[in-house]
């Protein structure tokens, strides 16, 4: 008898090791093809990612680094001579100033301007739907159509705010040859231009609002200013900080409406970070003047999106 349960006891034991294995074969099978699947969808993701990210960056690193000809190839290794230039040329460093007086405009103005119609077009008034069809249509225009909408609202002879300002016999304002005005234009062109974004993106967000809580509010007295600041705000906080940091990102990336504008003036006064960029690769062939600049506005974003994420998130209610 005691050998017969000994038998048994070993044949369950034997059982017990075989399932085991069995089903650690099974996992490092599931594993395996866990591992053939994620690579299979994302292999062409990560190609992509490396032909036109990955591969253009570094390359652009190590542009930096040399000399260039006029076709772009490499002449003289110079270390870090092109950012040391970079950074004692007053022209560069007058175009990194326009270019932050640029951005801090534009991102200002968007998002208040967006906020401020979001909350508008939010209020279920009549008419209200014609109003979000019309704030939100500059996604549906073009940069160069938008180019030659605002070069001919600011043009001096022709254009309409000359027109209103002969009317009311004001002094006519040159905006092209301004460098202060020029600024103002491709500013206000801009905002313009992203303001639709912004615009569905917060009204979206007040959309998902919860008209219990704004109906409590009411019923306690709270005014709408306060409200806005301290209800609404919250609430809307993780939209209206990834909205911040796309408006800036996009800010210092804009070329197309300052291109068909103004072209970088006059004198230089509207030419941005990626015009500059711009110039310098395709008009004067200094590519590694160029490359040094485009890893210097790339510091310069990673930054600032850094920032934002350090202090503005804490503030962010989710």
């Amino acid at each position: 008898m005691e050998e017969e349960k000994n038998l048994l006891d070993a044949k369950k034991q034997n059982i017990l090791e075989n399932s085991k294995k069995s089903i650690l074969a099974n996992k490092i099978s599931v594993k395996k093809n866990d591992k053939f699947y994620a690579l299979l969808f994302l292999g062409p993701s990560l190609l992509l990612l490396i032909l036109f990210i990955f591969y253009p960056m570094l390359k652009t690193i190590y542009l930096s680094l040399f000399l260039t000809n006029g076709n772009g190839q490499n002449t003289v290794f110079v270390g870090l001579e092109n950012y040391v230039s970079l950074l004692t040329s007053s022209t560069y460093l007058a175009s990194l100033g326009s270019t932050f007086v640029y951005v801090i405009g534009v991102s200002v103005l968007t998002i208040f301007l967006g906020l401020l119609l979001a909350s508008t077009a939010s209020k279920n008034v009549r008419g209200s739907g014609v109003f979000r069809t019309i704030f939100s249509s500059t996604m549906g225009v073009s940069i160069s159509v938008s180019a030659i909408f605002w070069l001919f609202i600011f043009n001096p002879s022709i254009g309409i705010l000359s027109q209103v300002a002969a009317f009311f016999h004001l002094p006519i304002l040159n905006w092209s040859t301004d460098p202060n005005l020029a600024m103002i234009s491709v500013i206000i062109s801009t905002v313009w231009m992203n303001l639709g974004f912004a615009f569905l993106v917060l009204f979206s967000a007040f959309e998902s609002l919860p008209l219990s809580l704004y109906e409590e509010t009411a019923i306690e007295g709270v005014g709408p200013v306060y409200r806005f600041m301290h209800v609404t705000i919250p609430l809307i906080s993780p939209t209206l900080f990834f909205v911040s940091i796309i408006t800036l990102i996009e800010s210092f990336k804009s070329f197309g409406l300052i291109d068909l504008m103004t072209a970088g003036g006059p004198n230089n006064a509207t030419n941005m970070l990626v015009y500059q960029i711009y110039q310098n690769a395709f008009l004067n062939g200094n590519y590694s003047q160029a490359s040094a600049e485009s890893v210097i506005l790339t510091i310069i974003i990673a930054i600032l999106t850094f920032i934002q994420f350090k202090y503005l998130e804490k503030k962010v209610s989710y």
